[in-house]
């Protein structure tokens, strides 16, 4: 019995090895954020910043805009350099329904971060993730993701 157990079990670890080796089973799918920045910008409901000038390494997984009662946001999610989760939102949703949305209701101000273009405040976040807000009158962008502060503060500096 063993022996037939070993006979199914050798194929099915050949099978995972060269799916996760050779084809890249663990990486996340890249999507391109380009029609969800050009819907944004065609629904011109705010203005729309995309990153620029973004070391290697960064990949888009994820690209969606949506209008809604009440504003609009577009919402982009990357894996930085490091593997870890950011997401991009642009929304002109007020901030008192954006920020406790985004941030849940346990979100608060940590203070600033000199960034060079714009006011951003430094937010705690759902369970440990950290967030950089950027206030504007017509639009909010929320930089927010378990990356480590440097990749928030590129991704940052790329949009303001």
């Amino acid at each position: 019995m063993a022996i037939s157990l070993l006979v199914l079990l050798v194929p099915i670890a050949l099978l995972l090895a060269f799916y996760r080796g050779f084809l890249g089973g663990d990486q996340p799918t890249s999507v391109d954020p380009a029609p969800a920045f050009e819907q944004a910008r065609a629904a011109a409901e705010f203005p729309v910043s995309e990153p620029a000038g973004l070391g290697d390494g960064w990949r888009t997984v994820r690209a969606s805009y949506r209008a809604v009662e009440g504003g609009a946001t577009l919402r982009v999610g990357y894996v930085t350099p490091e593997g870890r989760g950011l997401q991009l939102v642009q929304s002109n949703v007020p901030p008192e329904q954006l920020l406790p949305t985004e941030l849940t209701e346990r979100g608060q101000p940590q203070g600033q971060a000199d960034l060079g273009g714009g006011t951003w405040q430094r937010y705690t976040a759902r369970g440990n993730e950290q967030a950089l807000v950027l206030l504007q009158p017509e639009r909010t962008v929320i930089v927010i993701g378990d990356a480590r502060d440097n990749e928030l503060r590129e991704m940052a500096r790329a949009v303001g």
